[in-house]
């Protein structure tokens, strides 16, 4: 966790959200989440789109004009990665996504004025998929294979990726 808050520091977000989960207090008491706006998500077992919907309906209440959205199980991806998708903000309807050799990945970044269709179209693990494909003529995809390893730690077997 405080890996991932460092990543989005370094790349320039002074206001990070994190939405917690599943141990949600065994996190609070572990990580260093000083300076992040800490928001807890009851309904985590209902997957990834809950969470999704926590984080932007706390943003909502910010001012934010946009949402860096950026996934604990992907350390290899840095602050370079997300710097490149932060720099392709233009306005409150900007989609931009990291692509890596051409293919959508996190981090993905939307303009507050696609809050709510994604907010409605988050179900279960989907998060915004739905909706980034639904918009994909309007999603700028920024290259960051050459600064990103885009893998998911979600096992025991995907430690070998740290090596």
């Amino acid at each position: 966790m405080e890996h991932a808050v460092g990543v989005l520091r370094t790349a320039g977000l002074t206001r990070v959200h994190v939405v917690l989960g599943a141990d949600a207090d065994a996190v609070r008491e572990r990580a260093d989440l000083a300076g992040c706006v800490v928001v807890e998500n009851p309904e985590w077992e209902q997957g990834m789109g809950s969470s999704l919907r926590a984080g932007l309906e706390s943003l909502s209440s910010s001012g934010a004009r946009a949402a860096l959205v950026s996934l604990v199980d992907q350390p290899g991806i840095g602050a370079e990665a997300v710097a490149r998708v932060l720099a392709g903000f233009t306005d409150e309807d900007s989609l931009v996504s990291a692509a890596y050799d051409g293919v959508r990945g996190h981090p993905v970044l939307f303009g507050a004025a696609h809050w709510a269709g994604i907010a409605e179209s988050a179900t279960g693990d989907r998060g915004a998929r739905a909706y980034l494909r639904a918009h994909a003529d309007a999603v700028a995809l920024v290259e960051c294979g050459d600064a990103a390893r885009p893998y998911d730690i979600d096992t025991e077997a995907d430690l070998v990726h740290l090596e």
